[in-house]
């Protein structure tokens, strides 16, 4: 368990080395640099790690033996906010941080580190960081294809080759969180009939998610076979998941905008599978070891793909894709609305083969 867990950022000094891990903005990206962090413990098991991340993300980082504390940092996406940042920085110098490894690659995510004055700042050259930064590293896409492998090589020395076999992210979910989220949402746990979960949603855009329509059809099959049918998202995602259960027939429980991201956690490790567009919830199912069909358009399957041997990333691999858009720039949405309900079926029967 972890022996500190924090949302205030005023702590007891440490006197074992500290690391300071900025942490990425978005929920997929977060569980990815689990990763990062089991390598870390396995090089040094002393080493003490917390990380600062958006508020959002302490469910995750709960959820993460490798981390002693989150601290949350309380600033937009896409906000400056100069006198805040260093008002965080003035009180994280007392914590003595002996390191720091930033993996955003904006000049701003810098800024906190070198005002705390830590001895020990790496991350890869990105927007004007060449002063923020003394550990710069210099990525070369094609060595580092996935962007696991570009958070764990910030987390050796320059010139040391990656682990052999890099550690999948994996969340440690307690019988009573289950049991405590179950209890609040008036949900019974499924045992008699198997659970399908279906993330039909995508923060990111319409061009990361697979017709509702065709998830709808995958619920229905389902609901025939006996299953019971979740579907997950967050508020935003309300309107997606409310027409795959109107295709379905209304089958499906819709918790869409009923759970916060612990709960959705909690309850996602009771599903026998998962289908998710490519989304924080689709990494998330990945790191607590459900089988998971993850569905990619104008994404790249070899980027992000689920981290786990339990999973199949399906992808048309179109001469259009992955174009890394918000929306279709052509119109039509091909690598998605060609991807077949066949093809996910057959994917859902190999992992349960």
């Amino acid at each position: 368990m972890h022996s500190l867990f924090s949302t205030s950022i005023e702590e007891a000094l440490n006197d074992v080395p500290l690391a300071l891990i900025v942490g990425p903005s978005w929920v997929g990206d977060m569980v990815m640099a689990h990763s990062l962090f089991r390598v870390l413990k396995q090089r040094d098991p002393e080493l003490g790690i917390q990380v600062i991340a958006p508020s959002w993300a302490r469910p995750l980082l709960e959820r993460m033996p490798e981390v002693e504390a989150a601290i949350p940092l309380p600033i937009g996406h896409r906000q400056l906010a100069l006198g805040q940042r260093r008002d965080i920085a003035k009180r994280l110098k007392l914590r003595r941080f002996t390191q720091a490894i930033i993996l955003p690659n904006s000049w701003k995510s810098a800024l906190i580190p070198y005002w705390a004055n830590i001895p020990l700042r790496t991350g890869w050259l990105g927007e004007y960081r060449y002063r923020l930064l003394n550990d710069i590293r210099y990525l070369r896409p094609k060595e580092l294809p996935m962007m696991v492998q570009r958070f764990v090589a910030l987390g050796v020395p320059v010139g040391e080759p990656l682990p052999d076999r890099i550690p999948i992210p994996r969340l440690t979910i307690q019988s009573f969180q289950i049991e405590r989220t179950l209890r609040r949402l008036g949900l019974t746990k499924p045992s008699q009939r198997p659970m399908l979960a279906l993330c039909p949603g995508a923060e990111y855009g319409p061009a990361k998610r697979w017709p509702a329509a065709s998830f709808g059809e995958i619920a229905r099959i389902h609901h025939e076979q006996g299953w019971l049918v979740w579907l997950f998202g967050s508020s935003q995602d309300k309107t997606a998941c409310a027409e795959v259960n109107a295709s379905a027939g209304n089958v499906c429980l819709d918790l869409s905008g009923r759970t916060g991201l612990d709960q959705a956690v909690d309850l996602l490790s009771l599903a026998e599978a998962v289908v998710s567009n490519d989304s924080g919830l689709m990494h998330v199912a990945a790191a607590i070891g459900r089988p998971v069909v993850g569905l990619f358009g104008s994404s790249d399957l070899t980027y992000t793909p689920p981290l786990s041997n339990r999973t199949r990333a399906l992808s048309l691999h179109l001469d259009c894709s992955p174009c890394f858009k918000r929306e279709c720039p052509l119109k039509h949405l091909n690598c998605l609305t060609q991807l077949s309900v066949e093809q996910v079926l057959d994917a859902l029967a190999e992992l349960s083969a």
